[in-house]
């Protein structure tokens, strides 16, 4: 006996649902974006790789090809140009790939949408929904294929036609490098045969100085014999005393040319006295840098000037006077800005005026420019001075300080304590000191800026006039003429 039993459609229905709702998930209200690869596997799009276009790979392939171009030779072209055909070959390659899984896709895509079909006519409710929505899912993604299949279809079409450029680039590269190569061998060629009639003809020209080069070493060798006797002759003794003897003569006309300029002088006041018999003083001293002049009476019974008014000047050119402020005493030491000029001083007695002035101008120091020179190349300039009087009062304590000359400005210390330090400007002034004394020849006014002066006596007074040239060539760099008060910069 055969039993029948009868189904309901209800519980095809919950057999469908149940089949739907184990198989499939849509927590996100769509289809799910999954992606079928080879072998109709399916790939999580999280965890697959984004793949660069195979438009962009070309692009960007043709530019560098194109950027190398310049730089490189035939050979490394042709091994570009192969390259890139092969790599061409292989896009080609994945393009049919490519392809042939799209078509797979779209199989699977139509078995999926038939499957949905025929799940939505099996399920009711809010899962028929699903299923709808589900078949539209797979409708856009089909679309979706079919315009990337297109666009497979252009690029596929693109590296056809690279690879047949690259292709023909390639065999012009290769004819290119095979005639490069042609040319090369020939260049050798020539190159061998140069170097093989090159070394013929030295052997030749060897062989034919040989004899002459003997000769030379022989000659040679008979100079060397002869400069060494030379060399013995001249014992260093003998050298040595024509040395002594040089600096013996030096001396001597050091001296006469001292003792003609003294003649000079007495010829030039006896000329002068016969000349004018009414002068009644003189100078005294020598008209040299470093020296110091002073005011004597010439004839025996002169008048007394010791409450006269004095009055020191440096004529210019063309005979001009130019006053030189604080000069009024009976002695001057005279300064670099005098070397060149003659030097007068005004006496005036009762109503009259007497005028003294030097025989000639006043001539540099010798030894000078080469002591300032020495001086420049050392990175500080310093000196020992002692601070005689500041701001025109007498300096109680004769201790030794220090007179730094810098590039930019002047400092003097005492130890590890600064007393002044000023920077080259228009209110600086700096000469040789004009108050007079035995020592004025060694001392300096130095006017660091309004408000704070100093005397200074140096050790030498090659030190004195040395520090004052230093600094009106520093002051000069810095655009300010480093003049004495009164004094206009020259």
């Amino acid at each position: 006996m055969t039993r029948v039993i009868h189904d309901s459609g209800e519980g095809v229905q919950k057999e469908a649902l149940d089949l739907v709702s184990s198989d499939v998930n849509f927590p996100k209200g769509h289809f799910p974006d999954y992606r079928i690869g080879p072998n109709n596997q399916i790939i999580d799009p999280e965890e697959a790789h984004e793949a660069v276009p195979l438009k962009e790979i070309v692009a960007k392939e043709t530019a560098q090809l194109l950027e190398q171009h310049k730089r490189l030779s035939v050979r490394d072209l042709k091994e570009k140009f192969e390259k890139g055909l092969s790599g061409a070959t292989k896009l080609s390659e994945e393009a049919k790939r490519r392809e042939a899984a799209s078509l797979d896709r779209q199989v699977l895509l139509k078995k999926l949408r038939d499957v949905l079909d025929t799940l939505k006519g099996r399920v009711a409710g809010r899962n028929r929904d699903d299923a709808e929505e589900a078949i539209s899912l797979v409708e856009a993604l089909a679309v979706q294929l079919t315009q990337r299949e297109g666009e497979l279809i252009y690029e596929k079409a693109e590296v056809k036609k690279l690879a047949n450029f690259l292709k023909q680039a390639t065999e012009d590269a290769r004819k290119v490098a095979e005639e490069e190569r042609a040319l090369a061998l020939a260049e050798i060629e020539k190159a061998r045969a140069a170097i093989e009639k090159v070394e013929k003809a030295l052997q030749v020209h060897d062989s034919a100085s040989s004899s002459r080069e003997k000769e030379e070493i022989e000659e040679l060798r008979k100079e060397v014999r002869e400069a060494r006797r030379i060399k013995m002759l001249h014992q260093p003794s003998k050298v040595m005393d024509m040395e002594f003897e040089l600096k013996a003569l030096r001396t001597l006309i050091s001296e006469k040319t001292q003792l003609c300029n003294q003649l000079k002088k007495e010829l030039a006041m006896i000329k002068r006295l016969e000349e004018d018999s009414s002068d009644l003083f003189e100078l005294e001293g020598s008209d040299t840098l470093g020296s110091q002049l002073c005011i004597i009476p010439r004839v025996d019974g002169a008048p007394n000037i010791t409450n006269c008014p004095i009055q020191w000047y440096r004529v210019i050119s063309g005979g001009t006077r130019e006053l030189i402020s604080g000069a009024t005493k009976f002695t001057y030491a005279p300064e670099p800005f005098d070397v060149g000029r003659l030097l007068q001083a005004e006496i005036v007695l009762n109503s009259d005026k007497i005028i003294v002035q030097t025989d000639g101008p006043i001539e540099n120091a010798a030894g000078l420019e080469r002591y300032v020179d020495s001086l420049m190349r050392r990175t500080d300039i310093e000196f020992n001075v002692v601070v005689a009087q500041m701001n025109g009062k007498d300096y109680s304590s004769n201790s030794v300080h220090v007179l730094h000359i810098g590039k930019l400005r002047i400092k003097l210390r005492k130890g590890w304590s600064t007393k002044a330090r000023e920077s080259y400007s228009t209110t600086m002034k700096l000469c040789g000191s004009r108050g007079g004394g035995n020592a004025a020849a060694r001392a300096v006014f130095w006017q660091a800026r309004k408000g704070l002066s100093y005397t200074l006596a140096f050790e030498t007074d090659r030190d004195r006039n040395a520090a004052i040239m230093i600094a009106r060539k520093f002051a000069s760099n810095c655009n300010v003429a480093l003049t004495g008060p009164g004094n206009q910069g020259t």
